[in-house]
């Protein structure tokens, strides 16, 4: 899922300070998980922000909304009444979130900083586990993530730095080339580690700007687009 931090308040009230009526909208959906900017931290938001706004003689009117995603227009539009009663909205979703609400309403502002995508370690633990980079290769190194588990990005192999299983770089972080070497031990397959591996092809990563994604059509959806493509003169 995506992980995001809350960004310092006084952040927020430099970019608010022009708004009386901000709109507070939550997200339901990765940083809720990640207690970042679901509804509960959006309400403690909002409250900062009434107290700090009337401390300095400048009061405002703040208002909570609660969508279950930011990143889907279904649900952005059964809030778009209720939010255009702002002169701003302050988003606590990633930055997708942001982004698309900005397209839909004149003034969308940040209240997080979108981190990595990552997964729950334990309670309140959440840690980086892939980039997106758009050409997996988890089948040639046993699940483990070059890319994102190396500290250095190295996609060929390890660097040589590591010492007793952990990063040069970070005596605390685990080598991700160590990691992978011990999974694939573990299968039986070390060998893999002597494949001469093509060179990565980094155009699917962000090389060619925003990437999208068309899904593919089902069987049924075939068989209607056949059926409406007969000539039934």
């Amino acid at each position: 899922m995506i992980i995001a931090d809350q960004k310092p308040l006084d952040e927020v009230l430099g970019y608010l300070k022009d708004y009386k009526n901000i709109a507070i909208a939550a997200c339901g959906t990765c940083v809720t998980i990640c207690l970042a900017g679901g509804l509960a931290e959006a309400e403690n938001l909002a409250e900062a922000l009434r107290i700090a706004r009337g401390a300095s003689g400048r009061p405002a009117s703040v208002r909570v909304f609660s969508l279950k995603r930011q990143c889907d227009a279904e649900f952005i539009e059964e809030a778009d009444l209720e939010l255009r009663w702002a002169d701003a909205i302050l988003s606590t979703a990633c930055g997708v979130g942001v982004q698309f609400m900005a397209e839909r309403f004149q003034v969308v502002l940040p209240g997080l900083n979108t981190t990595f995508f990552g997964a729950s370690r334990d309670a309140g633990l959440w840690t980086e586990m892939c980039q997106g980079c758009g050409n997996c290769v988890l089948e040639r190194t046993g699940g483990i993530c070059p890319v994102t588990r190396c500290s250095k990005s190295n996609f060929n192999g390890p660097c040589g730095g590591s010492s007793k299983g952990k990063c040069e770089i970070d005596s605390e972080t685990d080598c991700g080339w160590q990691l992978i070497y011990e999974k694939l031990k573990s299968l039986g397959k070390l060998e893999r580690l002597y494949e001469i591996q093509e060179i990565k092809d980094w155009r699917s990563a962000r090389d060619g700007g925003p990437r999208k994604r068309v899904a593919p059509l089902s069987c049924a959806d075939e068989l209607a687009v056949e059926q409406n493509a007969v000539d039934w003169t």
